[in-house]
């Protein structure tokens, strides 16, 4: 049995639009064109899709999905290895959940104070979250630049204790930038281009972007909530002030 593009569009959820650059790119291709041009699709393609569609839940970009459902030719190795996936997915958005609760319960019961003194401890905020989705966002956006540098054997090799450690660094380092927006200091001066230093180097430490890829950093983090979000958690405003700083630092120092 065959599916139209269209009845796969209605079933799965994804436009004809996606399907069609999907089977573009070697993804999806459908199981055979029409003489009309139509795409149909059949079981296994449908299987495919599936697979797609979790990984991508997963937060991983097409270049690795096509790796991966490339890489498995058993539909149910593949479901499996998914399986897990998904599980351990779970484990991490469980975490997240606790995290949001606690801050939630901090904030209520120390209404009233200040931004910077309602979280007893700052690092809790990012608890749960994974900082390898900033390097999944550059690996997608800049496949061979990062294939080139070698960083995901790095990242790879950190040990959880290593990973800790960066993300405390760089949660300091974001309180630190709050401290200096909260006293008006400009986003180009040079107690905060020092900062961004530090910053700069961290991110180096797994992925090194370009003046043009670090503007693009700073864009994102303001604008995609995924990113924003751990900004606003620490003050309102710091999203917008951190693209700022970034985006001068940018011009004045990776030009």
């Amino acid at each position: 049995m065959a599916w139209s593009i269209a009845q796969v569009a209605r079933m799965s959820g994804v436009t004809s639009r996606t399907l069609r650059h999907y089977d573009e790119i070697g993804l999806l291709p459908p199981a055979r064109v029409g003489g009309n041009g139509y795409r149909y699709y059949e079981e296994d393609q449908l299987l495919r899709l599936q697979q797609v569609l979790v990984l991508r839940e997963l937060g991983l970009g097409l270049t690795e999905i096509k790796e991966i459902v490339e890489r498995h030719t058993d539909p149910i190795a593949a479901l499996r290895e998914h399986h897990q996936r998904l599980l351990a997915e779970r484990d991490r958005l469980d975490e997240v959940a606790r995290m949001v609760e606690r801050t939630i319960a901090e904030l209520q019961q120390n209404e009233g104070k200040t931004t910077m003194s309602k979280i007893s401890r700052p690092e809790n905020l990012f608890e749960g979250f994974d900082g390898a989705r900033y390097a999944a966002d550059a690996r997608e956006r800049w496949p061979e630049q990062w294939q080139q540098s070698g960083q995901q054997e790095l990242l790879a090799s950190r040990t959880p204790e290593e990973l800790e450690q960066m993300q405390r660094e760089a949660t300091a380092g974001m309180i630190r930038m709050a401290e200096h927006m909260l006293a008006g200091t400009p986003a180009d001066a040079p107690q905060v281009f020092a900062e961004l230093d530090v910053h700069y180097r961290h991110l180096s430490e797994s992925w090194a972007p370009t003046a043009a890829q670090y503007l693009h950093l700073a864009r994102m983090q303001a604008q995609e909530e995924r990113f924003r979000a751990n900004y606003e958690q620490v003050a309102e405003g710091l999203a917008e002030y951190m693209r700022d700083a970034m985006t001068a630092y940018a011009h004045a120092r990776l030009g």
